[in-house]
């Protein structure tokens, strides 16, 4: 299993707030998983760049 990636007190409370429902802790494996292949795809575009820096450009 990896390592979360995201704070999940934060996704909660994010959650809560904007719809007023829980979250379920199945959630978060989920959550880190769409996280890591976001940036695996950045660090690929940064790399295909030929730089060293993953810019919020690579997450588009």
């Amino acid at each position: 299993m990896s390592e979360t990636l995201v704070v999940v007190s934060k996704v909660k409370t994010f959650i809560k707030n904007k719809s007023q429902m829980n979250t379920s802790s199945s959630a978060m494996p989920a959550l880190t998983k769409v996280v890591e292949e976001a940036c695996e795809k950045a660090i690929e575009n940064a790399a295909r760049d030929n730089r060293k820096t993953v810019m919020d450009r690579d997450f588009e």
